[in-house]
């Protein structure tokens, strides 16, 4: 049998319109106040980590059970009848006093998405959520979007640090990621470098993005990227060596063992410890160390057959490379197959129909699909 994932953290419903738009075009031009923009139909479907990163890990063949916070109310009927589909619901936790998250995607093609957002319950959600039973036998645990759950980030992270903690010391694989936060918001306020500097001593595979990544750790780099992308997707602009590397060093020093860096459409930046600090993982997870110790790859991205939307691209990508891993492929495959899936997600509105078996993404590579530039 599989190895057992669990997917907890963020889940809301995403309510994405299908907005017209030409490659080269800035949203200023989009959105003037006082502009009627019609758009298409709407496609609702679930968000956040839990959904995006947990269902993709399930569509892939993962044995997986996930773990989230919703409200007794519309919103979480459309979550809750999601994840039946996938026989997932079980793990869901019901708020009587919290209403379900939910977020307006603003997808223009060419343009980086827009998210208007409201947390909901997932600002209630706490280490004690997690039933011990369901980590005995779990391999690895992912925790997504800690800077958008109240209880995570407040007090310095201490919440979020109980949690890890509290998943390594049962004996789980440990892997998190980040979500943008609004600078003017509380979680924008967050002393961030503070807050991963306390965490990850107890993260074992660590990915997020590296706009999020950046934006935590160092400010001024984040904002002269800005000044340098001038309107553009920040992520065409960077160079690996000057911009990305000393972000992954830090991360590594903090105590990262994996670290894969999603840097939008060029692709994904990925390294790993050495042999004596990777074999600090837990033997549940079956990890070959000498295959993955010591390594660093940039891994281009695939060109995608169309482009509809990014929405849970970065999800969908960690969801192959965490299920290659568990299933016990080499960093290299894992690399493919997340790129691959990534690829294959930007070609549907939601984050999950776009998505290709690893059989299906193997016969692609092998027929010679053609990588970005």
């Amino acid at each position: 049998m599989k190895k057992k994932m669990i997917a907890a953290g963020h889940i809301c419903v995403d309510i994405t319109p299908a907005i017209p738009g030409k490659k080269g075009a800035k949203i200023n031009e989009l959105l003037i106040p006082g502009k009627l923009i019609e758009v298409g139909d709407a496609t609702v479907s679930t968000g956040g980590a839990v959904a995006n990163t947990g269902l993709a890990m399930k569509i892939l063949g993962g044995n997986v059970s996930l773990m989230g916070k919703i409200g007794n109310d519309a919103f979480g009927g459309i979550v809750k009848n999601v994840l039946k589909k996938y026989g997932l619901e079980d793990g869901l936790l019901i708020s009587d006093t919290a209403a379900t998250s939910y977020t307006v995607v603003v997808a223009v093609p060419g343009i980086d998405r827009i998210f208007l957002h409201n947390p909901g319950a997932n600002n209630a959600f706490y280490a004690d959520d997690i039933p011990e039973e369901e980590l005995k036998d779990a391999a690895l645990f992912h925790f997504g979007y800690p800077p958008i759950m109240r209880s995570m980030y407040v007090n310095d992270g201490e919440e979020l640090v109980k949690m890890m903690k509290m998943v390594k010391e049962a004996g789980v694989a440990t892997s998190m990621d980040l979500a943008a936060v609004d600078e003017a918001s509380e979680a924008g306020q967050v002393d961030w470098h503070h807050v991963l500097e306390r965490v990850m001593p107890y993260v074992d595979i660590f990915v997020p993005s590296v706009e999020e990544l950046c934006y935590m750790l160092d400010k001024e780099r984040f904002q002269e990227w800005q000044e340098r992308a001038a309107g553009r997707d920040v992520t065409e602009i960077l160079d690996i060596e000057k911009d990305v590397k000393p972000l992954a060093d830090e991360c590594m020093k903090m105590g990262v063992k994996v670290l894969l860096l999603k840097c939008g459409a060029p692709g994904m930046y990925f390294c790993s410890a050495s042999k004596e600090v990777l074999s600090q993982i837990t033997d549940r997870l079956e990890l070959d160390v000498e295959a993955w110790a010591g390594k660093e790859y940039f891994e281009k991205s695939y060109v995608p057959e169309k482009v509809l939307s990014g929405t849970g691209a970065g999800d969908t990508s960690i969801a192959a490379f965490l299920t290659a891993m568990t299933d016990g492929y080499t960093p290299e495959d894992a690399l493919h197959l997340a790129a691959g899936t990534g690829a294959s997600c930007v070609a549907a509105y939601d984050a999950l129909s776009g998505l290709k078996s690893f059989e299906e993404l193997k016969k692609k590579m092998d027929a010679g699909w053609e990588k970005a530039e």
